[in-house]
């Protein structure tokens, strides 16, 4: 192995981010290797770690929060911070400011406000990004003792650089009938908003059922709640059932969290 493909093959995600599926990445891996001559859709993005794990040639990577995508297309061209970077209360809350600053002026395609968002990831509370209703990031500073901080990401060039990256719903997406797509939507849980608009049950609906309809292989996590494991068992899925390393509740119960893998159409011949 070269050392170009040993530093690709241990790419950490460069984001904190809640739900991450860096856990899942060995269990997906053997599907993977099956279909890796199919390009990856991603509709649900996240934290990069389920593309970073897989490392497809071709892939489709998507997400509505544009501040991500432009974070992730900063990175593909070989981003470079030269912002101080410190875990400090009142720096935080400067480049929070400057941040929203860039955000209202429309400023928030630019590598400034990548860099800060990042910035902003590493350093506020548990890797949350929530805006507030005019669409300003209104995360508090976090808790952490010490926080390393990547300011040259070029490292990341050579794996990310054929990918596609778009800011879309996923039905605007444009498939191609032997895609294999991996959806993480956000979880199915009633008091969580992850974006302006949200992500109800009727999108959980709306979600399966465009999954259900792509002929190609299709793969798909979530929490399973009752409901989600009947409407994508309905829908003709096969399920798994796995603990997510994560507590199920903050309200003393550690449980593992048990998490929903539904696959369709794997054995689906390469010629569709």
């Amino acid at each position: 192995m070269t050392s170009l493909s040993a530093a690709m093959s241990s790419l950490p995600p460069p984001l904190k981010w809640a739900g991450g599926k860096r856990w899942l990445v060995p269990t997906l891996l053997p599907i993977w290797q099956a279909h890796r001559q199919r390009r990856l859709v991603e509709p649900f993005v996240g934290g990069l770690a389920v593309a970073l794990g897989l490392q497809p040639q071709r892939a489709l990577l998507n997400d509505t929060n544009p501040h991500l995508i432009n974070f992730y297309r900063w990175v593909q061209r070989g981003l470079q911070i030269d912002l101080e970077l410190r875990n400090e209360r009142e720096l935080f809350y400067r480049y929070r400011q400057r941040f929203n600053e860039l955000i209202r002026s429309g400023q928030q395609a630019s590598a400034e406000a990548a860099a800060l968002f990042y910035y902003l990831n590493r350093t506020g509370y548990n890797g949350l990004c929530r805006f507030n209703r005019r669409g300003e990031f209104n995360v508090p500073f976090g808790r952490y003792r010490a926080i390393r901080y990547l300011t040259d990401f070029r490292h990341y060039q050579a794996v990310m650089q054929p990918w596609t990256l778009s800011c879309s719903d996923f039905v605007a997406l444009p498939l191609e009938r032997d895609d294999l797509i991996y959806a993480d939507p956000p979880y199915d849980v009633p008091f969580t908003a992850y974006s302006p608009g949200g992500f109800g049950w009727s999108d959980q609906v709306r979600l399966a059922e465009w999954l259900a309809a792509h002929p190609g292989p299709v793969i798909a996590s979530n929490q399973a709640t009752p409901r989600i494991l009947e409407l994508y068992t309905r829908l003709g899925f096969s399920i798994r059932i796995l603990e997510a390393p994560r507590a199920i509740a903050c309200n003393g119960d550690r449980r593992p969290a048990l998490e929903m893998l539904a696959t369709r159409n794997l054995g689906v011949a390469d010629r569709l």
